[in-house]
């Protein structure tokens, strides 16, 4: 297995080709991964199209959900996306908070930054910007934002308890996060748990539901509640590239192990305690 820097070049390399491709050859693969699909199948992301705030330059098909949707984005609110992409679900937060609120795109590769600055310049929007920085170690002050919103990102981050606690930090006392994302309930094969495609392809990093959700109740949050859940089904073309044909059929004899999620907790309005790291 290869090591948390090593982890975090590759997804930096494969999400700077993906900046790249078009849609349609993101949706072809298993989370914008690669082509590895002869047909397109939108195995994770979700129509976004009839959204406000949808931009169709931002859609590169790499979601797993509209956390967007379920962000109780107010007017005048300061959100922060994780993993921005193109910028989609910040142009969707921009139409929610409004001229009068702020959005900050937070992403790991300088391709996908340069192709949401492009994005937001062409919109004419001056209230909404991208940083390039580490989730683990966000570009951003404490207790900044009053929504935090991320889409098939974290499973990709060797470490997740650390952006959690990230989250915690720039959130404000009573602020809350909506976050979609990659989970299993058992256990995937360990070809595919190895395979550098299905990594950066948001599959092989996913971690098992309860500890993703343990992570987030240790960190602090409270109100923790399962917004949404979707099963994932890769499909036959995707799978033969890791498994023989006897262990595609073992595999799918099995119940569905890989789903998409969008969770929602809040950070506590009191918040202000020793070591807590909000006051």
């Amino acid at each position: 297995m290869k090591n948390e820097v090593e982890l975090k070049e590759m997804v930096k390399q494969k999400y700077s080709e993906i900046a790249l491709q078009n849609k349609e050859m993101n949706q072809s693969s298993c989370c914008g991964s690669g082509s590895c699909s002869t047909e397109v199948y939108n195995i994770m992301s979700d129509d976004y199209t009839k959204l406000e705030g949808y931009d169709p330059n931002a859609d590169l098909g790499l979601g797993c959900g509209l956390p967007t949707q379920f962000a109780k984005i107010q007017k005048g609110n300061v959100v922060v996306d994780l993993g921005s992409g193109a910028g989609n679900d910040c142009f969707v937060a921009r139409a929610e908070t409004g001229e009068m609120g702020k959005v900050i795109g937070i992403d790991f590769t300088p391709a996908m930054i340069d192709k949401a600055r492009v994005n937001a310049e062409k919109l004419g929007f001056n209230n909404v910007e991208f940083r390039q920085g580490d989730i683990e170690k966000m570009p951003l002050t404490s207790n900044v934002a009053d929504v935090v919103v991320s889409n098939c990102v974290l499973n990709l981050v060797p470490n997740k308890q650390a952006v959690f606690k990230e989250i915690y930090r720039v959130l404000k006392p009573g602020g809350h996060f909506s976050i979609s994302d990659i989970v299993l309930t058992g256990s995937l094969p360990e070809k595919i748990k190895s395979a550098a495609e299905m990594y950066a392809g948001c599959v092989a990093s996913a971690i098992d539901k309860n500890e993703y959700l343990g992570y987030v109740t240790s960190t602090g949050f409270e109100n923790i509640a399962l917004q949404k859940e979707k099963a994932i089904v890769v499909p036959d073309d995707i799978l033969k590239d890791y498994l023989t044909e006897e262990e595609i059929a073992v595999y799918k004899n099995h119940p569905t192990v890989i789903y998409s999620i969008t969770v929602y907790a809040e950070k506590p309005a009191n918040c202000c305690t020793p070591n807590s790291g909000c006051c």
